[in-house]
């Protein structure tokens, strides 16, 4: 999940293909683990840590 947040920090690469590339077949499934471990789904986390910077 580290990676899957510096890989949506770092870049424009969509949700579905950092899924895959961390180890999810399914955005679905990587969605839901992602909001369990920090509470918030992908793209929020995304959009907020952005516009933080």
């Amino acid at each position: 999940m580290q990676l899957a947040k510096e890989k949506l920090r770092g870049g424009r690469q969509a949700i579905a293909q950092i899924a895959y590339d961390v180890g999810y077949e399914a955005e679905e499934a990587f969605t839901r683990a992602f909001k369990r471990e920090f509470g918030t789904p992908p793209a929020a986390w995304r959009k907020a840590a952005q516009a933080a910077e």
